[in-house]
């Protein structure tokens, strides 16, 4: 009997419970993320939250989960689709093994500004096709926000092609995003994120590629003589429903989650902005120098990575492709 108790006794912990004076209960339902709590990810969820809790008068609550505390990505997407989390604030990376079109995110050096990038996924055409895929997966996509680029940190300044040559990179572990760097002549190596700051340190690895948010957080420029503004990717932060949790809500509420969803999505781009302002200096400061590249580079870079985007094609619905190359 103890057991149950305890086992009922985490259960509300977990779905947030809240018994009000009044003898009624409202759920505050979880939203998990893996991401630490300062990052454009929480700042989004948290938003996100409060928004709906606003719209509702208070009727409806979110709990906000971060740092892996109900799961990773890996299973924040499987809780999700199940309903058991409800809400997923997450990069789409991850969700390229459950809903292979999602490696459309992962065409690298197509725009030259987060501007063009945020104009091509609010496109109500886009997102209407790329929502098909999230619903097949059993989600509905609310909406991206970003962290802007990923960009490459290093020892040795990039100026030309030859200079990517031979760098040994830390990738996340996808197909996609090796190819990338493999064209460029450098040394792809997948490696779990936590032992990146080590790895800098200890040569292990030579360079890394991330956005300015997780450049600072985690004090990688530290390891770092210079940034490399390579711009190779945007970093699209997804807010995702469980469709099977959306559909048992009524019209209303329904309507407050993607009204909030909308306002949280235009906070978390302006936060992204002014932050990554605000990490460039902090970087500046502290002697690491920023690098942008020049047109020529980019040119060449795009030139050279035409296999990636020929890849890509074959995995991605056609449509998709298309609309998200429309800028």
């Amino acid at each position: 009997m103890k057991l149950r108790l305890l086992k009922y006794g985490l259960l509300l912990l977990v779905l947030g419970l809240v018994a009000c004076g009044d003898g009624s209960q409202r759920y505050a339902w979880p939203l998990g993320t893996s991401s630490p709590d300062d990052t454009v990810t929480q700042l989004y969820a948290e938003k996100f939250a409060e928004e709906v809790y606003r719209l509702s008068d208070g009727s409806m609550r979110i709990q906000v989960y971060p740092n892996s505390v109900v799961g990773g990505d890996r299973e924040l997407l499987e809780s999700c689709k199940d309903a058991d989390i409800p809400f997923v604030v997450q990069n789409t990376a991850p969700q390229v093994t459950f809903m292979p079109d999602i490696a459309v995110f992962d065409m690298p050096v197509l725009f030259d500004s987060i501007g063009d990038v945020r104009r091509v996924v609010d496109n109500p055409a886009f997102m209407q096709r790329i929502s098909e895929v999230y619903r097949k997966g059993g989600y509905e996509l609310l909406g991206y926000a970003d962290q802007g680029f990923r960009v490459m940190t290093t020892n040795k300044p990039v100026q030309t092609l030859n200079d990517f040559k031979g760098q040994k990179i830390r990738t996340m572990e996808n197909p996609y995003h090796l190819q990338f760097w493999k064209h460029l002549g450098a040394n792809p190596t997948p490696m779990t994120f936590s032992e990146v700051y080590i790895g800098l340190q200890q040569g292990t690895i030579d360079a890394q590629e991330n956005p300015y948010e997780v450049v600072v957080s985690n004090k990688l420029y530290e390891q770092q003589d210079y940034v490399v503004e390579t711009n190779h990717l945007p970093h699209l932060i997804s807010l995702i429903v469980s469709e099977k949790f959306m559909n048992e809500l009524s019209v209303s509420q329904q309507t407050i989650i993607r009204q909030a969803a909308e306002t949280a999505k235009v906070y978390a781009r302006q936060q992204s902005d002014e932050r990554i302002a605000s990490r460039i200096a902090t970087i500046k400061a502290s002697g690491t120098a920023v690098l942008p590249l020049s047109t020529q580079l980019k040119e060449e870079m795009h030139r050279l990575v035409q296999p990636v985007y020929q890849h890509i094609r074959q995995q991605v619905d056609t449509a998709l492709v298309r609309l998200y190359n429309e800028h």
